[in-house]
């Protein structure tokens, strides 16, 4: 039998919670109309000692839904070309079954209930998350359906700063401009902040005491 990269500890740090990190690129800001086009997940471990790190990530190109729309301004923002012959992307619902299928092993081998979304403005992951898994008719999604951590909040507390870049180099992370705006190196780096907050938390907590 194959030893688990997950400390089922974790459950009782976030009350049967597994944090997951999430980050989606899209068309537009309306998460019923507009296209998602990329998604991605870094899972959360726990140490030993408590201490939170980053696990593994799973992140996918989406084909965009019939009849989505999609903001050209958006495409500016985040450099995505739904068109491109090299982009590999997936039907929506094959995505999301395909991200979800790792998160339902760490959240069960981590001893938990549920996976919790946290994200930069993770209302607005979770909204575009939660219209993709309606409009695939998926029944079993992993996370909890509103609850969430929410990055911005987090940063503004421990460093005075609510832009994910700014915030990143607040906590002492480097940041490359040249790839924010990929689902895959934003979720990444949320994960590092979210980590080195509660993880600064338990610290100062310990010491505290």
């Amino acid at each position: 039998m194959n030893e688990s990269n997950y400390n089922t500890a974790i459950a009782s740090r976030f009350r049967g919670y597994l944090p997951v990190v999430v980050d989606v690129e899209t068309g537009g800001f309306d998460a019923r109309q507009d296209a998602l086009l990329e998604i991605a997940a870094t899972l959360v471990r726990m140490d030993d000692q408590g201490r939170l790190h980053l696990a593994e990530t799973h992140g996918f190109h989406i084909q965009p839904f019939t009849g989505a729309h999609i903001d050209p301004k958006a495409l500016e923002f985040n450099g995505i070309d739904p068109d491109h012959p090299f982009r590999a992307a997936l039907p929506e619902a094959d995505a999301l079954r395909e991200l979800f299928t790792p998160i339902r092993k760490a959240v069960k081998e981590s001893g938990c209930k549920r996976a919790i979304l946290v994200g930069h403005n993770a209302f607005f992951d979770l909204g575009f998350l939660n219209a993709a898994v309606e409009r695939c008719g998926i029944k079993r999604n992993p996370f909890h359906p509103f609850s969430t951590f929410d990055t911005v909040s987090l940063a503004g507390l421990a460093y005075g700063e609510t832009v994910l870049a700014r915030a990143a180099q607040r906590a002492g992370l480097p940041w490359d401009s040249s790839e924010a705006h990929s689902a895959i190196y934003d979720t990444e780096q949320t994960a590092r902040l979210f980590c080195r907050i509660v993880n600064l938390w338990q610290k100062r907590e310990s010491e505290a005491q």
